[in-house]
């Protein structure tokens, strides 16, 4: 796996220049047309982080590699990308077409809390196959964020904003919500939240001297100040699954991550991911994969 690219080395790689206005402490977005960095026979693009959100519409048939998954694209879908997971397509068609927005995390800073929606969320569905009908409105969105950030409206950056939200909540609306009732909401659904914002913010792993330090619900638990069972109820409620389900399911995909994409030796990935002795992530792994990690390196690298 490459390093994590910058927002900088994005412009430079794919513009050969750097705009003045970006800015870290506040925030950087931008619009392209997918048509001008694809054309005829698109290189791939490398397999990454990146250190910023991406959202794209992809317009032409490709295969999509996030994290540990592979999926097809066969006509248009929208890909969204965030900092905590690497990610990369191959074009299967000569042409591609489409529009793909960027925007640093600092953008949303104070303006709402994107790893709420599932299409962010490390276990969420970042890839949705649309329609005709549905790819022609999302279309729309872009055009309108072109026409804004080409204004001079003082207020171009807040109407940017609430376009990407449009595209988030027009692609929640393609699946069918999930039924809560408003008081887990305001109780259970918070706790999930910053148990997973918590979770989330020690990854991604991109050094051997870093080291995950919260893998139980106990250690979430006294991070949050609550009870461990006050814990566990919440994050059944709102996600049918039990708190070690979503740790072991996160340490799992880092995982397999860093197995296919990195050199690291299995004691150095093991360490990285809190675990004490290289035998105990061995019998982790092949309790979840009914493979240890040596195999599953050798098969996916094969």
């Amino acid at each position: 796996m490459e390093k994590t690219q910058s927002i900088e080395e994005f412009y430079k790689s794919k513009l050969n220049w750097v705009p003045d206005n970006i800015r870290r402490e506040i925030g950087h977005f931008n619009v392209f047309k997918l048509d001008d960095f694809a054309g005829t026979h698109p290189k791939p693009v490398p397999y990454s982080r990146k250190d910023y959100y991406k959202i794209s519409l992809i317009i032409g048939r490709n295969k999509i590699y996030y994290a540990d998954k592979e999926i097809e694209i066969t006509k248009q879908a929208l890909l969204f990308a965030n900092p905590q997971i690497p990610y990369n397509w191959e074009s299967l068609d000569d042409e591609q077409s489409g529009y793909f927005c960027v925007f640093t995390p600092a953008f949303f800073h104070h303006f709402g809390n994107l790893s709420k929606y599932e299409v962010f969320q490390p276990n969420g569905t970042p890839i949705f196959e649309i329609n005709d009908e549905q790819a022609e409105s999302i279309k729309q969105i872009y055009l309108q964020m072109f026409e804004e950030i080409s204004s001079d409206y003082e207020h171009k950056y807040d109407a940017l904003r609430n376009l990407v939200f449009a595209i988030l909540h027009q692609t929640h609306k393609m699946k069918p919500a999930k039924k809560i009732d408003k008081q887990e909401i305001n109780a259970s659904h918070r706790i999930s939240i910053l148990f997973l914002e918590l979770l989330e913010r020690q990854f991604p792993i991109e050094d051997v001297r870093q080291r995950v330090q919260f893998r139980s619900a106990s250690d979430f638990a006294d991070q949050l100040s609550i009870h461990v069972n006050h814990l566990s109820r919440a994050i059944r409620e709102t996600t049918a699954k039990t708190t070690s389900q979503i740790i072991a399911e996160r340490l799992l995909q880092e995982a397999k991550i860093l197995l296919t994409q990195t050199t690291w030796n299995i004691s150095e990935i093991a360490f990285a991911l809190g675990f004490t002795e290289v035998t105990h992530f061995n019998n982790f792994f092949k309790k979840h994969l009914n493979i240890n990690p040596t195999q599953f390196r050798n098969v996916r690298i094969s």
